[in-house]
Order: structure tokens, then C-alpha cells, then sequence
């Protein structure tokens, strides 16, 4: 005979967006079952590949909260200044730059660099330990309904989990979401990242570094290092299609020359360490994020381009809001999916969202160019930003998570 389960929330998809979420509800008390494709330990990879996520202090608050921050098995890295720069690859740079110093604002950090493999190891030891929480991984979904009154999935063993409130963590390509009939705006850069890391003979200081340079952002972002040596680092390289597929194929001196040709001198000598990542760039926007017993997260919801980093650090906002209402609803015994809670997620987060989108459109749109009027009013604009304090401490706000406005990197 098929398991029946009755909880308050289903969330499908164990990613860091809906991992974190099904940890944060467990811990609040709510009972929740969290259900993903893939099986969670090989999720995990025990040494570092080269990728890394930059984690907002209110994300950071977040995974606190889901008791995932203190699982963290790698030292997060603090970022406590962040430099903007205008450069022309190959001709002398602008030099005006702008710099962003914690200190200055009465803090230790904008934010931390964590391991994608250490904030995997952290969700999956935490999700096995949280009573109330189920977690069917592997397992795909067979059918789900939704109704006035509640919500039930049937897992393809035959599982069946009802509940009040299905959320979808998905992804971009959440069936989920295409199920429910939610459509979808799209667009593309024409861009793809190259996501590396690299060792360097100078320590960074925990300063990330953001060069715009006509075909996209390159960005530096540190890492702790071997033995918290500070000499490692995380890059994120936007470059247009056609020049990423050259570089991507590349030999590994070959691709070092290219590297170092961007990372300028400041750093010293440099050498890729683990793998190489590609990742098409483009926009996604749910025109609603709610339906019948259905609310969407993350990049279910929306995608951004990375050059304002904030795109992980969106899902974990999302996160934040709508489990804040969820546990407010169960512990008042409210409807956990009902119109109140989802309307009220949907407010808070969406415009927010698209702010942020507007944000990091129009800065791609601003400096993947080398038209020289338009680098004159960027200089301009990066020189009057420097002599206005509260327009920086806004900027600084935001790169802390703490503000939608603005869309300065947050590492």
C-alpha cells in the first residue's frame, strides 16, 4: 500500500532556494516535505570545482535562520570593499574607479563567498536531521491538484503528500509553473559567463573587483584560499557568444593568457585552479508568481543577468519573505496557502524583483559598449557617485542586501 503524508507546505526541488526553504519551515516548526529529482548525496562534490556564490548579509541571515549557515563545513569569506572600474581591454583604463568600504557604513562585510559544494554539504546534512521535514530524493512527481482546499502530489512509487501549499523551486524551467499555466517573459544577452577560480601570488584583502569592459562585466570575487591564505579567487567572466566559445575551447595556457589579460597585474601571477563552467545569460520573468494553493520561487520565478550578482540572493529573499508569512499563518492557524498569504508574498517580492531586473538590464545595456559619449557619462556618472555620500551609502545598502534600489555588485 502507496505512504500517505499530510504536511503544511510541499516545496518541489532541493536546491539552495528550496532546500533552504523546507529547512527555514522545519525549523520554525511547520511540517513541510521537500521533493527533488536527484538524490541529495551525490549533489554534493568533495573537492572544489570552481564555483562559488555570493551570499547577501540578508541571505546570510536567511540560511541562519534555516540552521544551514552554522553547517557551513568552509570558512565563508568576507567581502569588505568592492572596487568598480570602466576598462577598454587591450587600451589604457579609465582612471576613475569606484570604491565601496564596509567600515565606512559601520560594518565587518558586505557580504560572504561561500563554495557551492560547502552550502550543499550544509543543506544536506541539515535537511536529514529536522523532524517534520520529509524529503523524497529521488523522487519524481506523477500529479499533482490543486483545489479550494488543499493541494496533493503523487509521487510516481505511488507516494501520496497533500498538503496546503505547493511551492516551486524548480528552476527556470519549472514544470511546475508551465502546469499551472503561468507564462513567462524571456529574453537573451547574447552573452555567456565563464565561471572559474584562480590562485594568485598576492593576497586579495577580501576586496571584490568589478572591470565593465565592452563585452561584459569580469569579475573578481574572493575565496579563503588553501589554509585561509586569501590568494584564490572566484571569477565571473561575461563575454559576447561567439568570443566565450573561443575562449572556452582554449588550452589551459591559452586560457591562462586570456585570464591574466583581464585580471591586470594587481594580483600577481595566476593559475586556474579546478574546472571551468559556461552558462548562457538571459531574463526570465513570471507574470505572477501565485496560483490556486501554488506560489513560485527563485529562478522559478525570475532570473536576472549576473552582473549585479543578486541573483541567488533574490531566491533567498524570496525564501525570507514567504516563510516568514507561512510560519505566521501555521502558529496563528491560518491558511498557510491561502489568499492572504500568497497575495501578500506575490506584493512584497515581485515589484522588488523587477526593480532589480530594470536594474541590471539597463547596467548591461549601459556598459557592454565602448561608444565613447556613452563611456563619458559613465565616468562621469562613476565620479559623481564617489562625491556623494548618501547616494554611496545607498549603493553600499543595497550590495548589503538591505535595499532593492540600485544594483551594485554584491561581491
Amino acid at each position: 500500500m502507496a505512504a500517505e503524508h499530510d504536511v503544511a507546505v510541499t516545496i518541489l526541488g532541493a536546491g539552495p532556494v528550496g532546500a533552504t526553504l523546507a529547512c527555514l519551515l522545519a525549523e520554525a516548526g511547520v511540517p513541510a516535505a521537500v521533493v527533488d529529482r536527484a538524490p541529495l548525496p551525490p549533489m554534493e562534490l568533495p573537492a572544489f570545482d570552481g564555483r562559488a556564490y555570493a551570499i547577501a548579509r540578508t541571505s546570510r541571515d536567511v540560511l541562519r535562520d534555516a540552521g544551514v549557515w552554522g553547517r557551513l563545513g568552509g570558512l565563508p569569506c568576507p567581502i569588505r570593499r568592492i572596487r568598480v572600474s570602466d576598462g577598454r581591454l587591450g587600451r589604457a583604463p579609465s582612471p576613475l574607479t569606484l570604491t565601496f568600504d564596509a567600515a565606512s557604513v559601520g560594518e565587518d562585510a558586505f557580504g560572504w563567498m561561500v563554495e557551492a559544494r560547502h552550502l550543499r554539504i550544509a543543506l544536506n546534512a541539515q535537511l536529514p536531521d529536522l523532524p517534520g521535514l520529509r524529503v523524497a530524493a529521488p523522487a519524481a512527481v506523477a500529479e499533482m491538484d490543486r483545489d479550494a482546499e488543499r493541494a496533493s502530489v503523487r509521487l510516481a512509487d505511488g507516494t501520496v503528500i497533500r498538503s496546503r501549499l505547493v511551492v516551486a523551486a524548480e528552476g527556470r524551467e519549472s514544470a511546475t509553473r508551465e502546469a499551472a499555466g503561468i507564462p513567462v517573459t524571456r529574453w537573451d544577452y547574447r552573452q555567456d559567463a565563464i565561471v572559474a577560480a584562480v590562485r594568485h601570488d598576492q593576497p586579495h584583502g577580501h576586496a571584490a573587483v568589478e572591470h565593465f569592459l565592452p563585452a561584459g562585466p569580469f569579475a573578481i570575487l574572493p575565496l579563503p584560499g588553501e589554509n585561509g591564505d586569501g590568494r584564490t579567487s572566484a571569477i565571473v567572466w561575461t563575454e559576447r557568444r561567439a568570443q566565450a566559445a573561443r575562449v572556452w575551447s582554449l588550452d589551459p595556457s591559452g586560457f591562462t593568457r586570456e585570464l591574466a589579460r583581464r585580471l591586470g597585474d594587481h594580483l600577481g601571477g595566476v593559475a586556474p585552479v579546478g574546472m571551468r563552467w559556461r552558462y548562457p545569460l538571459g531574463a526570465l520573468v513570471a507574470h505572477r508568481y501565485i496560483g490556486t494553493r501554488l506560489a513560485l520561487v527563485g529562478d522559478a520565478a525570475h532570473g536576472i543577468h549576473p552582473i549585479a550578482g543578486q541573483g541567488l540572493n533574490l531566491g533567498f529573499r524570496d525564501v525570507g519573505e514567504l516563510g516568514a508569512r507561512i510560519v505566521s499563518a501555521f502558529h496563528a492557524g491560518r491558511d498557510v496557502g491561502g489568499a492572504e498569504v500568497l497575495a501578500g508574498y506575490q506584493r512584497a517580492r515581485r515589484p522588488a524583483n523587477l526593480m532589480m531586473l530594470a536594474a541590471t538590464d539597463a547596467l548591461d545595456r549601459l556598459f557592454s559598449t565602448d561608444f565613447a559619449p556613452v563611456r563619458l557619462a559613465r565616468d562621469l556618472g562613476i565620479a559623481a557617485v564617489d562625491r556623494l555620500p548618501p547616494v554611496k551609502r545607498a549603493f553600499m545598502r543595497t550590495a548589503m542586501g538591505l535595499s532593492p534600489l540600485g544594483a551594485l555588485k554584491v561581491a
